[in-house]
């Protein structure tokens, strides 16, 4: 006798397919990274040394040949994985370097991003030598040789070098996942576009133009950027934001040539003092920026943000205990709510002299450098308009250029204001098919759990890549998070690099055949 198919029996169905799909995942995911795993520890040094002398090559953007000899390097390392590779380049402009990999059956694609120059660097702030890579036991350890032996590299050593981590790194990881896939022959799920930057530490000046004019071949499903640390717990996340940013430096005046202070102290005024009197004004002690209406523009915090922020492990006690800081601002408020919040930070504040060169003296002017991060909804030109507006209200006479003789003799209190170039935040949706998708390949990756964040704290560019060419961004970072970014001795932990191959084979390996299974 027949029985008639009755819901139950759909239902029981469905469960016991999910369980079979379920159990057929682990095991690929598995079996992806047992692969890739094999493949690191025969390749180790390779991997490392291909890190190390891509690192030799100074990239700041400002040095047209030695970034050039980066793009050169680049072009090699992907025709050496069989990807069509070009410059693009726009006029003025470091080229960036683009790469393709179309993959058989595959019907989504995927642009990995990176960055390959970086910051200024100060030798004098330097243990060793910037683009000289040095080898180290642990963070701040002994200076140790790169080894020559497969399977001898311990994950805890460091490599020092301008670039380590920002962003060098994840282009190598990227590689070398490819790499390990290949040697497993085990087939990418997704086409591979690459679009590696030349000029994000300048400020991306030419992006905006480079995304419009290759937008044809820049075409995809999904962006996965590679800039930025792992959690302070050393746990992979998965970013779906970053704040915006824009920078500014302001000058005031004091008299037109050094005066004695006893002479003229309370009579002429101290351009110091109208200075820090004004960034008083606009930013209080717990960081809170103060300036009428700034706050007006800023988009609430999804329930779903608030729900991951709170899902998120909280490193706040350990980093004050790390930084020597007894409190933090706000009343020790979390780290992670912070950065979902604008934040004025001041760079540094010039004029005068301290220790050896203070002298009782009135100053002729005094600078300051400032960097706001902004949040989705904020647009840089209504910032500045809030500042100038701010600082007109506080008694100042703005000008963006260095005052005549009339003037200075005019106003009572000038203030110039040279603004640096800036771009707003972008937050993808963290419900999306492919978002749900990029989360579950990335735990497929790491055979854990992973932090799932609603923006860095960090800026980038992404709004124009969502403004040009609309489509998903999410970034997955590898690096470790005290790798002195931006700083002297920067640094990578090697176990990140490793790590990170993990991560993006994952990708690579699951992420096209999730994102159709996904509703």
């Amino acid at each position: 006798m027949t029985r008639p198919i009755t819901h139950v029996t759909v239902a029981l169905t469905a469960v016991v397919a999910w369980c079979f799909a379920s159990a057929a995942g682990a095991q690929d995911a598995a079996r992806v990274r047992s692969a890739v795993r094999a493949y690191q520890q025969a390749h180790d040094v390779e991997i490392v040394r291909d890190l190390a002398d891509f690192l030799t090559i100074p990239n700041l953007a400002s040095d047209s040949a030695d970034i050039r000899r980066n793009a050169s390097r680049l072009l090699e390392m992907l025709a050496r994985r069989g990807a069509r590779a070009q410059l693009l380049e726009a006029p003025g402009a470091p080229p960036a370097v683009y790469g393709e990999l179309r993959v058989p059956g595959a019907v989504r694609t995927v642009v990995f991003y990176a960055h390959y120059d970086g910051q200024p660097v100060d030798t004098s702030q330097w243990s060793t030598p910037p683009w000289s890579p040095t080898l180290r036991s642990g963070m701040g350890g002994a200076i140790i040789p790169l080894p020559a032996q497969p399977g001898t590299v311990e994950g805890e050593s460091r490599l020092y070098a301008r670039s380590a981590s920002d962003d060098k790194s994840p282009i190598i990881a990227f590689l070398a996942a490819l790499d390990a896939l290949r040697a497993s022959r085990i087939t990418p799920s997704v086409n591979v576009k690459f679009f590696f930057e030349g000029e994000e530490e300048a400020g991306s000046p030419h992006l905006r133009e480079m995304l419009t004019k290759y937008k044809d071949i820049l075409g995809a499903d999904l962006w996965l950027f590679g800039d930025g640390p792992v959690h302070q717990s050393r746990r992979q996340q998965v970013v779906f934001g970053v704040r915006g940013s824009m920078g500014l430096e302001l000058t005031t005046y004091g008299p037109a040539r050094t005066l004695h202070s006893g002479h003229y102290g309370n009579w002429a005024p101290n351009p110091l003092v109208l200075l820090a009197n004004l960034i008083a004004s606009m930013r209080d002690d717990d960081g809170r920026i103060l300036m009428a209406g700034f706050h007006d523009d800023v988009q609430p915090i999804t329930s779903a943000e608030r729900q991951a922020i709170a899902a998120a492990p909280a490193p706040d006690a350990s980093l004050r205990d790390e930084l020597l800081l007894a409190r933090t601002e706000s009343d020790n408020a979390p780290l992670m709510e912070r950065i979902m919040l604008p934040a004025l930070n001041v760079r540094g504040i010039s004029g005068g002299g301290v220790g050896a060169l203070a002298a009782n003296a009135i100053a002729t002017q005094a600078r300051a450098s400032i960097d706001f991060r902004l949040v989705p909804r904020q647009i840089p030109e209504h910032v500045r308009e809030l500042v100038e507006a701010h600082a007109r209200k506080q008694g100042f006479f703005i000008l963006h250029r260095e005052p005549t003789p009339d003037e200075r003799r005019l106003h009572a209190r000038i203030l110039r204001l040279d603004w640096e170039g800036g771009y707003p935040a972008q937050r993808a949706d963290m419900s999306l098919p492919v978002s749900r998708a990029v989360v579950r390949a990335t735990e497929m990756g790491t055979g854990d759990r992973v932090i799932v964040i609603p923006t860095f704290g960090g800026s980038a560019g992404l709004y124009h890549f969502d403004d040009v060419l609309h489509t998903p961004l999410i970034s997955l970072p590898i690096v470790n998070h005290d790798n002195n970014q931006h700083a002297a001795n920067e640094n990578l932990r090697l176990q990140n690099l490793f790590d990170g191959m993990q991560v993006y084979a994952a990708i690579l390996a699951h992420l096209g055949r999730l994102w159709s299974q996904t509703p």
